[in-house]
């Protein structure tokens, strides 16, 4: 295998990386806890093709009753800073809830910050100046298309991009607060990242964020959504322009190592929290990490086990990613820095599903 990329980055990056590697060490070493999901529903009013968590507007799985989910505040208030621990809302759609200003209120109480990830759908100004009274300090909205044609098509329902437009409008009037856009690029989407651009600048927006999508989920099967390596580089280098261009902070998401690209697409090197600052407690009361890692990284469950012990006891697999070395990674002289892509990407705890270093590498020897 032709490991090109490496070659080509120069000293100071891989001394960059190098003091970096150790960073994340002490990390590990220390886990703080300091940015926490917690999966409050899975109940959603949009259909999105790329969703992992399958949700549906009419889910069996019932909402996490607000006050099972404050026993775990109340456990780990006493050992972290709750004001540098973030609580993020996420799901299926947070909005579906109808008591989320009362869970923002009691967040409040207790002084932890809280946010959300939301597809905007249900946000309306009188909403929004509760959630704001209750504490909200932080949104995501996700907007994937110029227009109603790809974003609608990615979110399954007609409606969902004048929506979002317009919620992403909403939160970015408000002054001094925390937000940022982030956009799924796909197949469909990807010629219109400069519109996208556009748009978002047109809107106010600071901050946005560009992820390639992964395939789990109901993305697992779908031609669409998964980037060729060329598409791939190509939106790497729309992100590394857009930044030098400095009209709108872009970013790549924390989908893997990204060779010579690293600290080009990103503020930081790439660093999967997982398990290490970022825990989860899922709707059913799963304990884990980053939400989209699912079932394979289950610690345990709020309703039989003590959060913090877990915190502290378990996690194993998340802090020793010894055991990533493995396929593709096996060989790989950026292992060293990647330690196996984001945990999010490994298929059964055994070889990855996507890597987006091996895919520039690849598109890189095709060109030759």
């Amino acid at each position: 295998m032709n490991y090109l990329l490496n070659k080509q980055m120069n000293l100071k990056k891989k001394i960059t990386l190098s003091l970096f590697r150790q960073h994340k060490k002490n990390q590990t070493r220390l886990h703080e806890l300091n940015y926490l999901f917690w999966e409050c529903t899975l109940r959603c009013n949009l259909q999105c093709l790329h969703c992992g968590s399958d949700c549906t507007q009419q889910t069996t799985t019932p909402d996490m009753p607000l006050e099972d989910f404050l026993k775990v505040l109340d456990r780990i208030k006493p050992f972290v800073n709750p004001h540098k621990t973030m609580i993020a809302l996420t799901g299926g759609e947070p909005l579906m809830r109808k008591d989320l200003a009362q869970c923002g209120k009691e967040f409040y109480k207790r002084e932890f910050p809280w946010g959300m990830v939301t597809n905007g759908y249900a946000l309306t100004p009188k909403l929004l100046e509760e959630l704001l009274q209750s504490g909200l300090r932080s949104v995501t909205v996700s907007l994937d298309g110029v227009n109603p044609e790809t974003h609608d098509w990615m979110r399954g329902k007609n409606g969902s991009w004048e929506h979002a437009k317009n919620a992403i409008a909403m939160i970015a009037s408000i002054k001094d607060f925390t937000y940022d856009v982030v956009t799924c690029v796909n197949k469909k989407n990807i010629d219109d990242l400069e519109k996208i651009k556009n748009l978002l600048v047109s809107l106010g927006v600071k901050n946005w964020r560009l992820f390639s999508i992964f395939p789990k989920g109901r993305a697992e099967n779908n031609p669409l959504l998964k980037l060729l390596p060329q598409e791939l580089v190509r939106m790497l280098n729309f992100i590394k322009h857009t930044r030098e261009e400095g009209v709108i902070k872009a970013s790549y998401g924390c989908e893997g190592f990204l060779g010579d690209y690293e600290m080009e697409v990103r503020d930081v090197p790439f660093f999967c929290r997982a398990g290490i600052q970022v825990g989860s407690v899922l709707v059913d009361g799963s304990i884990s990490a980053c939400p989209s890692l699912r079932a394979d990284y289950i610690q345990g469950n709020i309703y039989k086990d003590d959060f913090w012990t877990v915190w502290n006891e378990r996690y194993q697999i998340m802090r020793d990613r010894s055991w990533t070395k493995t396929g593709i990674c096996a060989g790989c002289k950026s292992f060293k820095y990647c330690e196996g892509n984001g945990l999010h990407l490994r298929a059964q705890k055994n070889d990855t599903l996507l890597c987006c270093h091996l895919d520039m590498i690849n598109n890189v020897n095709s060109n030759k």
